[in-house]
Order: structure tokens, then sequence, then C-alpha cells
């Protein structure tokens, strides 16, 4: 499998979601009709600065082997957030706000299956044309 576009695709996403939590914390709490005051705002960029963590690590790590025993930790660690992530949605989907939760889940529902089969099977060779072995 080429990990290249999931880990290109896991960054994009990431970012998008770090950069208008980091930057416009105010106005996400109030689109999703929570309060605006006390720490929240705070937490919302905290949560930015997470997300646009995992984007530079998926970013940078987009060139490199990923599958099986080679970067086993950048694998499980986007397995486990985009698993968790999921059902997180998923639960909160059913009671509030899912014109906005359900894309994220289902995003992050196919995100969390690509990086199981990632983090669980060993990567494939490349195809090498016979003429070229």
């Amino acid at each position: 499998m080429n990990t290249r576009f999931i880990m290109l695709a896991s960054a994009a996403l990431m970012a998008g979601l770090g950069l208008i939590a980091s930057f416009l914390p105010h106005e996400l709490l109030q689109q999703l009709g929570e309060e605006t005051t006390g720490i929240m705002p705070v937490l919302v960029q905290v949560l930015g600065a997470l997300y646009l963590g995992f984007a530079i690590l998926n970013w940078m790590a987009k060139g490199i082997l990923i599958g099986g025993i080679y970067a086993r930790p950048v694998a499980l660690g986007n397995f486990m957030h985009f698993l968790v992530g999921a059902l997180a949605l998923l639960k909160a989907g059913q009671h509030l706000h899912g014109y906005v939760l359900w894309p994220l889940a289902l995003g992050y529902s196919v995100l969390a299956v690509l990086f199981g089969l990632i983090a669980f099977r060993h990567p494939l060779a490349a195809k090498v044309p016979a003429d070229k072995v």
C-alpha cells in the first residue's frame, strides 16, 4: 500500500482543523453553540496545537516506509487518534451538530481503517518489472 497519499491526506485534514482551532477558537465555539468564555477557547487552542503537531509529523513522515515494524509509532499513533476520534464523533453525531460531525466522522473512520491496515500489515514491496531484475 502506498502510504504517501494517506499521510498527505491526514496531514491536510489535521492542519486545516489545527489552523481553525488555533486561530478561530471563539468563532468555532460560537458555530457549535458552545460558551465562548472561560477556559473553553484556551482548550480549543491547545487542541489546535495538537492537530498542528500531528499534521507536521505526518507531513514529515510522508516519504518513509510505514507499515509492519517500519515507523510503527507513527502508524499506531495515527491509528489510535483516528479510531478513538471516529468513535467519539459517531457517538456525538447522534445528539449534537450532526451536519458538522457526520462528515468529519466519516473522514475519521476512513483514516482509522487505512491506518489500521498500515499498522498491522507488512508494507507491500514495490513491483519491479521483470526486465529490471
